[in-house]
């Protein structure tokens, strides 16, 4: 299918199907952010707030070239506005229940706790709008005997099992690169609070969300908490898969690729392109089964087979038989593919003044309600006075909430010249 053809119902009145859905953001970091960017990225009208000074992902390197922006802030906070607020001070948390009692949806990652103690609790936002939903996300959870503790990515990767399979059999365990814990985090947060909301416009009824970066690790993949609980051994494989053979990464002439066989039926194909035919229905190598008990051999076949390959020619031979394989590619070569182009996976916005930015697009593709990096991530409290002046605060009156520092405007960062 071509593109114009997949969009060719788009509509072009609205942001994204979640038009009109108004989303209060109070968080931090990556998690909740992440939430709340899937939500601006569908369309919802999210208005992140934070504290003067701003929160720690705009100051979290590397940095773009540019020595200013930090890379989280202006990818994870792209498509938002930012109210920024002192929410220690009672005018700032009296904005803020305000700004609540006109919204749907209130996202939080703080630790457990902490809202309550500044009197925005659950409690208190509902009590500003009744049918309101509140999303939580915390490392450990709003309930359980580690809820108190500080959460962190890394810390559910470790307290899920994930660390424990995850790097080279005879390695130490490794993090994942990327923040796993915090993605999946979000993305579930994002998933729940969309059928909380479902079951508002069914029901009228709000309710708390309570999301916990442990409970989305312990859920991805949930067979192995499963295999756990009954004691059945679970080794470190590294870019071996449990469930097949042959399958992991090798090399080519020039660079590496990932490769394999997940069903029977590939297996023969495969067999074929290895110039071993008589293999496909062997009976010690025909079934999965029969194929991981001789890992090695499998494993050895495959690997001298594309060792006198390009990852170019090795690409192409699997594609014409339909078998699955991808070159291992850096973040650099990925950007760099028409594929990732014609996908619009990055899409260039101006970030606070800065033209041409390179910013991840949405994932999902929507052929009537088109999604897309529709703004920049703001400066510090560039939409403050539009917010409040919609909640009727007049002029004068924010002159006087940033004299007493409950509110700040940060004009965009000062950068480095370009040549």
């Amino acid at each position: 299918m071509r593109k114009s053809e997949f969009y060719r119902e788009a509509r072009g009145d609205v942001d994204g199907p979640l038009h009109g859905l108004r989303v209060v953001e109070l968080t931090t970091t990556w998690a909740g952010p992440m939430c709340g960017c899937i939500l601006a990225d569908l369309g919802a009208d999210v208005v992140k707030v934070e504290p003067p000074g701003g929160e720690v992902a705009r100051r979290a390197p590397p940095l773009l070239p540019d020595g200013a922006l930090s890379f989280m802030q202006i990818t994870v906070n792209r498509n938002k506005r930012s109210l920024c607020l002192d929410l220690r001070k009672p005018a700032g948390r009296e904005i803020l229940l305000r700004l609540v009692s006109s919204s749907d949806l209130v996202i939080e990652n703080f630790r457990p706790g902490t809202l309550d103690r500044w009197g925005l609790g659950w409690r208190d936002l509902r009590a500003m709008k009744q049918d309101l939903v509140l999303v939580s996300i915390s490392g450990f959870g709003q309930f359980g005997p580690q809820s108190d503790r500080a959460g962190y990515d890394p810390l559910a990767q470790a307290a899920s099992g994930f660390l424990s399979l995850n790097g080279d059999p005879e390695g130490e365990p490794v993090k994942a690169p990327t923040f796993l814990g915090d993605d999946l985090a979000g993305l579930h947060a994002a998933v729940s609070a969309l059928a909380a909301l479902a079951h508002r416009d069914r029901t009228g009824e709000g309710q708390h969300v309570d999301v916990a970066l442990l409970d989305t690790m312990l859920f991805q993949t949930p067979g192995y908490l499963t295999l756990g609980a009954l004691g059945v051994d679970l080794p470190r494989l590294g870019n071996q898969f449990r469930i097949a053979a042959p399958a992991g990464t090798y090399a080519c002439r020039d660079g590496r690729v990932m490769a394999g066989v997940l069903i029977d039926s590939h297996w023969r194909r495969l067999a074929a392109l290895l110039d071993r035919p008589e293999l496909g229905d062997d009976p010690d190598f025909a079934t999965t089964p029969a194929r991981i008990a001789r890992r090695e051999q499998v494993d050895a076949l495959l690997g001298g087979f594309l060792a006198t390959r390009s990852v170019a020619e090795a690409e192409e031979a699997f594609a014409t038989e339909g078998l699955p394989l991808a070159p291992v590619r850096t973040y650099a070569e990925a950007a760099a593919t028409a594929h990732v182009e014609e996908r619009e996976m990055l899409q260039r916005v101006a970030v606070e003044g800065v033209a041409g930015v390179p910013i991840a697009g949405p994932a999902a593709k929507f052929s009537r309600t088109p999604t897309a990096v529709r703004e920049g991530a703001p400066a510090l409290g560039a939409h403050t006075d539009a917010i409040l002046e919609a909640l009727g605060i007049d002029a004068s009156a924010r002159d006087q909430l940033r004299a007493e520092g409950v509110i700040e405007t940060r004009p965009p960062a000062s950068r480095k010249p370009t040549r």
